[in-house]
């Protein structure tokens, strides 16, 4: 092999970025104003569905016309985020262009109609399905589609949430637990920091999350500079963290199985989940655990933002929430699992600042991360996310947070086509390489067989 001159290698690199930033523009800038179109059309549709309640009643009819959606013009884009992973893993028949505006459409739906669903799945499919067509058109070679598809990842996540450097993170380690391929880091990056600046472009305006909360350092044996009280207060949410990701992850998986295992004529899958949603909506009293969550029109209502006040939410709220997403995402509804993570997250955290005593606001947010990352499996991006959202001041506690719900959700997570690069505890290593989904289905095995 030749050798290649310290001066060379330069200028290689260079033209590396080069290449990869004009590969990135039209990418980013595509995906960037669907993202934008995308979050316009959302608000548009939660402020009808506050200003008409009575549109829950039409969710079961919602979720048939969104079965028949995919039936009849969806092909393989029923397999959203875990196709995308999987062709970046082993890549196969791509991933069609219509996954875009199918999965934009179906997301506005399901909340116009109160689903319990989130935005960033719709986001990293906009994200993928772009980044294929453009590879397509520019007949990029195998390993270049697998990093032009990172950076649709990247670049919807960064957009949708205003985090260009979580999206970049998140993109890279998303795809297996435990393994980092820093091959892709600048192109997702610049991929997502240009998809951020394009839905700002166009008006797009993020909500605001304050942690008022700083820890006042206490010195132990001279060498420990931190709150030690608060710093076990958050271990044992992080626990609590975990536990609730690895339930939703598992109940939404289950609910999904069991559905399409059970209910032979398929669109009645949906229209159950909307009479069950319907039902829970009246048994809870309340709307507040529909659509998004993430603010609303009554102040008295349970949301993201309220969870970071006390008061601001019950002690069951996040278990409502879950209840309301695993039947929603389940029966096939369409959107994203992250937002409606943050609400439960957040109302965790409040919960667990009552009982404990810690800061409110602290530990909502703490939560509003952690549980992301235990059902994601990203605690790295998950604790960057936090300082791009609340600042650097309690960057210890999202780190202890986020790491210890990573731990203890266990090998599960939302994305059933995530890869285990590298096994959380040295006694499972069998499970390396295999995809979350072979692995949860060894696990029910062998529970059968005790």
């Amino acid at each position: 092999m030749k050798k290649i001159k310290a001066p060379f290698e330069h200028l290689f690199i260079v033209s590396y970025l080069f290449k990869w930033t004009l590969l990135v523009l039209p990418v980013s800038l595509v995906t960037g104003s669907l993202v934008a179109l995308f979050l316009w059309l959302l608000e548009k549709a939660i402020n009808l569905r506050f200003a008409y309640p009575w549109l829950l009643f039409l969710l079961p009819v919602a979720g048939i016309f969104i079965y028949m959606l995919y039936k009849y013009l969806g092909k393989n884009s029923e397999g959203g985020n875990n196709l995308i992973m999987d062709e970046i893993h082993e890549p196969g028949g791509g991933i069609p262009f219509r996954m875009a505006p199918l999965v934009l459409i179906t997301t506005v739906i399901t909340h116009l109609f109160g689903g319990s669903a989130g935005r960033e799945g719709t986001a990293v499919q906009i994200g993928g399905s772009i980044a294929q067509f453009f590879a397509k058109k520019l007949k990029l070679s195998q390993e270049n589609v697998k990093t032009l598809l990172m950076t649709g990842i990247a670049a919807g996540f960064g957009a949708v949430f205003g985090t260009p450097v979580t999206g970049a993170i998140f993109a890279l380690e998303v795809l297996a637990l435990g393994r980092i391929k820093h091959d892709a880091l600048m192109p997702c990056f610049i991929a997502s920091v240009l998809a951020d600046i394009v839905c700002t472009a166009w008006g797009i305006h993020h909500t605001h999350y304050h942690i008022d909360f700083t820890s006042e350092a206490v010195v132990f044996f001279n060498y420990f500079h931190f709150n030690f009280p608060l710093l076990i207060k958050t271990i044992i949410a992080g626990v609590a963290f975990g536990l609730a990701g690895y339930m939703f992850a598992e109940l939404s998986h289950t609910i999904k199985n069991y559905s399409n295992r059970f209910v032979k004529i398929k669109w009645l899958i949906p229209a159950i989940g909307g009479v069950i949603i319907i039902l829970f909506t009246f048994i809870s009293g309340t709307q507040d655990y529909l659509s998004l969550g993430v603010s609303s029109p009554d102040p008295k209502a349970v949301s993201i933002v309220s969870s970071f006040n006390e008061g601001g939410a019950t002690w069951f709220s996040w278990l409502w929430k879950l209840l309301f997403t695993a039947i929603t995402l389940g029966t096939g509804f369409k959107g994203g699992e992250v937002t409606p993570l943050f609400f439960i997250g957040a109302a965790l955290g409040n919960t667990i600042a009552v009982l404990t005593g810690a800061p409110v606001d602290l530990m909502a947010g703490l939560g509003f991360i952690a549980v992301f990352a235990g059902a994601t499996n990203t605690p790295i991006a998950c604790t960057i996310m936090g300082v791009e959202l609340f600042g650097a001041d309690n960057v210890l506690y999202y780190a202890v947070a986020c790491f210890t719900a990573y731990y203890f959700s266990g090998h599960s997570g939302i994305y059933h086509a995530q890869r285990i690069g590298v096994s959380k505890v040295d006694k499972l290593n069998h499970h390396t390489n295999e995809t979350l989904h072979t692995v949860r289905q060894k696990r029910i095995k062998n529970r059968k067989l005790w």
